[in-house]
């Protein structure tokens, strides 16, 4: 039996010398105690080394995937014409049914065997000779380290610090030029100090010291490669009346050597601009659509990488470059910044003022989906980036037409944008809570009773006697008890036409009517009675004088 057995070198063949000892697997262990009982169970047969790393990572690779590789193929071939009736031992089963179909030899894979190949593995180094130890931990480091990038889809093209260096010198050089330009302009100035006000351009100035030299060379000078016709003819005219002092011939040189060295950075500028677009497009090729070359580079610049960015969330993003002012509003307790690095992309620069937060915060958004794509994903495209940024494009179009509704009774009424404020609540420690001891009730005085509990007026019946049909007052039964005695007097005291009156208050308009109709008509039948008593008494009188004067 054959024994295919797989390392970090190449492939290794053995032979099986005992078959026997795979039936008792569980003292195997014993036999590869040392390289002399080890080579008594099995012999090298042939060891195929690997050429390179690709091809050790190739290797590798098929075989996690279960596959049979070139080198592998062709070794079988080799060793199958030779001996055709051995069957081949393997370590995985895919592998196996790989090799069974494509070279008709026999596969056996156990547990048996999976002990066999682990004590291989034990007493590789003195099995295989002629490869010393330093090789074979030196090709297993690299290739755990390529099979890993290779897991991870881990390109080694992709290096983002290439971008972080280069974004930084492009700063550094933007500072340096400002600043030579700056010297220039102040040392040509005291020789024709009205050229800088006629000049604005960096660029075209720098052209015309080196061409110009002395000023009195200005008549005589062609300028029509970098300045326009005016501006060539105003330069001569005002060349002639100059103002500025008179220099040697070495200041101008060394003038013109410092223009020279600006001219050269410039150049210089323009190659290390064109370096990071093609890196930018070729490792975040989505974040670049998105926020631009400079904006998406000094976005990984300063998170530190492409993966430490892509694992930022959208708010982080928003603000990133702005740390000090957030944290200064968080302790001051005032607005927080909407922007940071990101208010330089394009798509925020092209919007009203008042709508820069809400499309940093969308752009935001978007841009960290992106990252996640560009840091992550398996094929560089710009697909989902075109797709954001046109969104974007259409959601800043909607905002500033002012044609977005809001969600309303009618669905017809504007979007009102209000200023988000923080408004954050305060609670204050009260001390006085924490006593457990109980109060003691105390009883309260007469003030305080009549401020805490408001009259009220008691609701009166009206009724009629049935003698003498005069209206009777009642007062309704109440559950309160009588408090004090002075309040029974001044109850007693108030007669009925006060009780009348506190009823005419409570009562409704209606039943206020109806009493006053029914008091009058009993005080009509008392006045009838009354007078009907008053003549019959009179009646009474006449008799008795009439019979006194009888």
């Amino acid at each position: 039996m054959l024994v295919l057995f797989e390392s970090p070198a190449g492939y290794a063949i053995f032979k099986l010398l005992d078959e026997k000892k795979l039936q008792e697997t569980e003292n195997l262990y014993k036999d590869f105690e040392s390289s002399e009982t080890a080579s008594k169970v099995v012999k090298l047969k042939h060891f195929q080394k690997f050429q390179d790393m690709t091809e050790a990572l190739s290797a590798a690779t098929a075989a996690v995937e279960g596959k049979m590789s070139k080198g592998l193929k062709k070794l079988l071939k080799k060793l199958v014409a030779k001996e055709a009736q051995e069957s081949l031992a393997v370590a995985d089963a895919k592998l196996g049914n790989v090799i069974k179909e494509k070279l008709n030899v026999s596969c056996v894979y156990n547990s048996a065997i999976q002990e066999l190949i682990r004590c291989i593995r034990m007493q590789i180094d003195n099995l295989i000779v002629g490869l010393p130890q330093k090789e074979i931990t030196a090709m297993a480091l690299g290739l755990a380290h390529s099979l890993s990038r290779y897991k991870l889809k881990f390109s080694p093209d992709k290096i983002d610090t290439m971008i972080i260096q280069a974004v930084s010198l492009l700063d550094d050089l933007d500072k340096e030029l400002n600043n030579y330009i700056m010297r220039s302009k102040e040392w040509y100035g005291w020789h024709f100090p009205e050229l800088s006000k006629i000049i604005t351009d960096n660029n075209q100035y720098v052209h015309t010291v080196l061409a110009i030299g002395l000023r009195t060379n200005a008549a005589e000078c062609d300028m029509s490669d970098f300045l326009p016709e005016e501006l060539e003819h105003k330069v001569k005219e005002i060349a002639e009346v100059s103002m500025g002092t008179e220099v040697s011939e070495e200041d101008i040189m060394n003038i013109k050597h410092l223009c020279n060295e600006v001219l050269e950075m410039q150049n210089y500028r323009a190659q290390l601009y064109e370096y990071l677009k093609n890196r930018m497009m070729a490792i975040a090729p989505n974040l670049t659509v998105l926020v631009g070359e400079l904006v998406g580079a000094r976005l990984i610049a300063h998170a530190g990488s492409l993966l430490n960015l892509a694992k930022h969330p959208a708010s982080t993003v928003q603000i990133l470059g702005a740390e000090k002012a957030f944290f200064r509003a968080i302790k001051t307790k005032h607005d927080t910044p909407k922007y940071g690095l990101i208010y330089h992309a394009q798509l925020i620069g092209q919007c009203n003022p008042k709508l820069k937060g809400k499309m940093s915060r969308m752009l935001a958004a978007k841009s960290s989906l992106a990252t996640r794509v560009d840091a992550l994903g398996e094929e560089a495209s710009q697909e989902l980036g075109i797709e954001h940024r046109a969104k974007l494009e259409t959601r800043l179009k909607q905002l500033e037409e002012g044609s977005l509704r809001k969600i309303s009774g009618t669905g017809k009424a504007r979007a009102k944008w209000e200023k988000y404020e923080s408004k954050s609540e305060i609670y204050q420690y009260k001390p006085g809570l924490d006593s457990t001891i109980p109060t003691i009730g105390q009883k309260r005085k007469i003030g305080e009773i009549e401020e805490d509990s408001p009259f009220q007026p008691k609701k009166i019946k009206v009724e009629l006697k049935e003698e003498t049909g005069e209206p009777e007052v009642q007062e309704a039964d109440t559950s309160e008890k009588k408090k004090k005695k002075k309040k029974k007097k001044e109850k007693s005291e108030v007669g009925p036409d006060v009780s009348q009156e506190t009823e005419e208050v409570d009562q409704p308009e209606k039943k206020k009517k109806k009493v006053k109709q029914e008091v009058e008509e009993h005080e009509v039948v008392k006045q009838e009675e009354v007078g009907e008593c008053s003549t019959v008494v009179e009646k009474k009188k006449k008799k008795k004088k009439k019979k006194e004067s009888e």
